[in-house]
């Protein structure tokens, strides 16, 4: 079964643009199925602010064949000692809604869903560039929604431009995102989510979209002076 990775780390401007640039690929990183090389935004911030797009803050969403080949990319190639510097989390997949070309998804996870258990949840897509302006109209309240919930554990953007953008999110309960997801949360102005889904529906936003679920295996590193986003895992070093 395929595992899929989430870094975070903090790099010279020169390095996280040569990463947008010239991003791993199946072809030249043994084991590795599918990497998007991208940069951090804070979520709901405004469109011009300088915390929008923090081109110093890489994330890398990744799907490798087995956890071995994770552990050579982060010992021994070059971009992936940077990358060991950071924080990333390991995932086996659990659902899918659309889908990204790029990568190669699992069927379903034979594991029942356990409501009460931490979940982490991947969006990802490519932009229509016409509707962008409409996307974040819709998109940022959206943001603000799962920025500030309190169900959420961590919780970023990031964007790898002119096309993709993506979002990640730790949470406490898959109980906890569901409720978000529907409009049910105990916040203000909970049906955020909803709305939006069903704006995108009438007029979508994207060339392709994909929202994804997976259940946490491994978390590793620290992000911005912390560990353990996830509690029940135990913050492993590397090999």
């Amino acid at each position: 079964m395929s595992v899929f990775t989430f870094h975070l780390t903090k790099t010279s401007i020169k390095s996280a643009l040569k990463a947008l640039w010239i991003p791993p690929t199946a072809g030249n990183i043994p084991g590795l199925i599918h990497a998007e090389c991208m940069t951090s935004m804070t979520l709901g911030s405004l469109i011009f602010s300088p915390s929008r797009v923090l081109i110093r803050q890489l994330v890398v969403f990744a799907q490798w064949e087995n956890e071995l080949a994770i552990d050579n990319f982060l010992k021994n190639d070059v971009f992936g000692k940077t990358l060991a510097k950071g924080w990333h989390i390991r995932l086996t997949h659990l659902r899918q809604w659309g889908n990204i070309d790029e990568f190669v998804l699992p069927n379903p996870s034979i594991e029942a869903d356990n409501p009460d258990a931490p979940v982490v949840a991947v969006t990802l897509a490519r932009m229509k560039l016409l509707q962008v302006p409409r996307f974040i109209h819709w998109g940022r309240p959206v943001e603000k929604l799962v920025r500030d919930h309190p169900g959420v554990s961590l919780a970023l953007a990031a964007t790898r431009l002119p096309r993709t953008v993506s979002t990640f999110s730790i949470w406490k309960s898959q109980r906890e995102m569901l409720n978000m997801v529907h409009g049910h949360s105990p916040v203000p102005h909970p049906k955020r989510h909803s709305e939006a889904m069903r704006e995108r529906e009438r007029k979508d936003f994207h060339i392709q979209f994909t929202t994804l679920r997976f259940k946490p295996i491994a978390e590793y590193g620290e992000w911005n002076g912390r560990s353990n986003y996830i509690p029940a895992l135990t913050s492993k070093q590397l090999p």
